[in-house]
């Protein structure tokens, strides 16, 4: 992730969380959660105010996150009343520890070159059979807006990146309308994988 990003989250935390903590999530957690076993463990990756992670932790899985931007970090520590780690995709370096990992608009600030390396170690993170749910903005290029850099991904490309990654299986997509009145025009990509069972 860029410094510029981890900046712009730093500097517009408190907007951002105001922007983003009401947005319903439930439709999204139904897809997710289902696939991840009772009460397992749920890595909360890039995870912004905490908002994902304290439903997770409310509906009795355990709970870990961490987030590249100090700020939010901060804000989800005191949110989940439990640390979460200052840290960057490239510096995830955990084996077959999660039952699902969750990856909401985050993967999406990540480099495309980077992306094969971040994407192999999300799968080694994974315990065999796990779950991994992903989401970025409808597209295929790679831009900056307003100090942000983004990562766009269609089917195709998404499909592209993960038949590379050994042991990971994309095991659907489907799209949403960003739910902030505003931004209603603005599509996402939504993906489920499984790591493979031994």
């Amino acid at each position: 992730m860029s410094s510029e990003t981890i900046d712009y989250y730093n500097q517009n935390a408190a907007d951002f969380v105001l922007a983003t903590d009401q947005i319903d999530m439930t439709a999204l957690y139904a897809e997710f959660l289902p696939l991840v076993k009772p009460g397992g463990h749920i890595l909360d990756a890039g995870c912004g105010s905490g908002r994902d992670a304290s439903y997770f932790k409310q509906q009795g899985f355990t709970v870990s996150a961490f987030d590249a931007s100090t700020e939010m970090a901060h804000i989800a520590s005191e949110r989940l009343q439990q640390t979460v780690m200052v840290r960057t995709f490239e510096q995830l370096d955990q084996a077959e520890t999660y039952d699902g990992i969750w990856c909401c608009a985050s993967l999406l600030h990540v480099a495309n070159r980077t992306l094969p390396d971040v994407s192999t170690r999300l799968q080694r993170a994974l315990k065999p059979g796990a779950v991994l749910y992903v989401s970025f903005k409808y597209g295929d290029t790679e831009r900056e807006v307003n100090g942000r850099r983004f990562t766009d991904m269609n089917e195709q490309t998404l499909t592209a990146l993960v038949a590379d990654i050994a042991g990971l299986t994309l095991k659907k997509t489907w799209l949403t309308c960003d739910q902030r009145p505003e931004r209603n025009n603005e599509k996402w990509l939504n993906a489920l994988l499984t790591k493979d069972a031994v």
